[in-house]
């Protein structure tokens, strides 16, 4: 499975901040399938992006689910964030080691969500075997679209606000 990922936001690091996340799996051909999800008003970029992590793995899950058979998959998920790649690929080991501590010696931001998508990639692992990469934004256009599609919709109803 080849599931793309994408994570948005506006007006980071602002109060009023808005952010989405979308995932896309793609099949043979043209043929894709979505997800979008909005993330609370003032949501950052990074929380962002694990949550687009997180739908990636969701979508990967409920794909096994759908099958007739129970094969081995073979997932590869796809991000034009580096932030993101490296939590899954590199650093959740150390945080885990040290007591979710980051080198700084601060807590690890935005933990609750790289520890949810931890747990998905283990439910993943248990079938298979799941594999992050870090692209180009330019190699990432339908998972940026989808996320661009809900922030522009955030933005034009502005009662998220109130």
């Amino acid at each position: 499975m080849k599931i793309y990922v994408d994570g948005g936001c506006r007006r980071n690091g602002s109060p009023d901040a808005i952010a989405a996340a979308a995932a896309v799996r793609k099949e043979r051909g043209r043929r894709y399938w979505h997800r979008q999800q909005r993330l609370d008003i003032g949501a950052t970029n990074q929380q962002a992006e694990i949550t687009a992590i997180i739908l990636g793995l969701e979508m990967a899950l409920q794909k096994y689910r759908e099958l007739d058979s129970y094969p081995q998959i073979q997932v590869t998920i796809y991000s034009d964030s580096k932030y993101a790649v490296d939590c899954m690929n590199v650093w959740i080991y150390k945080w885990v080691q040290n007591g979710w501590i980051n080198s700084r010696g601060e807590s690890v931001a935005n933990q609750d969500l790289i520890q949810e998508a931890s747990g998905l990639d283990d439910q993943v692992k248990e079938l298979g075997d799941v594999k992050y990469i870090w692209i180009p934004r330019s190699e990432n256009d339908l998972a940026d679209k989808h996320c661009n599609e809900e922030l522009d919709e955030m933005e034009n109803n502005m009662d998220y606000l109130y």
